[in-house]
């Protein structure tokens, strides 16, 4: 099947070939997971961008394979009162991974450069020291060990609109789409020039921002998953030998009868109707 032409940029994958090559990058994922487990490796991944950037969708199909034990998300609610007096990046140290573990944050610490920094959440000086702590804290979880990858997902304004809207017309995701995601799209600009201002400060040598584009999330998604893989000296992990034990003959046990059990109904036989 040809792949469509996809505006004045590439063309479209076709999805036969991007569920192929998506699988194939998934099983390197595992083999990553088993790396990391074996080897002590502590990896954190930073997922940033704009709403309806593709985010979280790229961070179902990273996850989806992987062992929820090692590989966990992180999308941390607002702050609570008693989080507010604390030091900026201690609620996000708590949930920095240990030996074997990788953490992925569905937004970080980065949200005091953005939506706190456009919205009025923080004040002019809170943001500045953000600006100047947060290259030192990254510097200091590399000194410590930890693998940091920052990957920031870019929208166009277009595409942007156009996954509000159909948010808004799915009542299953209807939920994505609040009154601040919408007030966005007037703050365009604003948004732009924090995150300018963030990558001056922030893309150091250390951790740098890695920028996937986002307007076709299928590419989007192989590009940030094959560049991760890319960036970590990982190999594969030779897996125990496992064998299949003989099955056990009979010793007379009977199932109780059905009707002592309460079975869930049968909603899929009513769909054949």
């Amino acid at each position: 099947m040809a792949e469509k032409q996809h505006g004045n940029g590439p063309r479209k994958l076709s999805r036969s070939r991007y569920e192929q090559e998506l699988y194939r990058l998934q099983t390197e994922l595992v083999k990553l997971q088993e790396w990391v487990r074996s080897e002590g490796v502590r990896l954190v991944v930073v997922f940033e961008g704009r709403d309806a950037a593709g985010k979280g969708s790229t961070i179902k199909r990273v996850t989806q394979y992987l062992n929820p034990r090692v590989a966990r998300i992180v999308a941390l609610p607002r702050p609570t009162e008693r989080e507010r007096t604390q030091w900026y990046f201690q609620r996000y140290a708590e949930h920095l991974p240990a030996s074997g573990e990788i953490v992925l944050f569905d937004r970080s610490w980065y949200n005091r450069a953005g939506v706190e920094r456009v919205m009025g959440f923080c004040t002019p000086a809170e943001h500045q020291r953000f600006l100047r702590q947060c290259p030192v804290f990254e510097r200091m979880l590399v000194e410590d060990g930890i693998l940091l990858r920052k990957y920031w997902f870019s929208v166009s304004d277009e595409i942007q609109e156009q996954r509000f809207r159909r948010r808004l017309e799915d009542p299953a995701r209807r939920w994505k789409l609040s009154p601040m995601d919408l007030e966005s799209l007037t703050r365009w600009e604003e948004y732009s020039r924090a995150k300018d201002e963030m990558f001056v400060h922030t893309d150091i040598a250390e951790s740098p921002w890695y920028v996937v584009e986002s307007d076709d999330k299928r590419r989007a998604r192989l590009n940030m998953i094959a560049h991760l893989l890319s960036t970590v000296p990982y190999h594969e992990i030779a897996p125990p030998e496992l064998e299949f034990p003989p099955r056990p003959a009979a010793t007379g046990y009977q199932r109780p009868p059905r009707d002592l059990q309460t079975y869930v109904p049968d909603h899929a036989a009513r769909l054949e109707q």
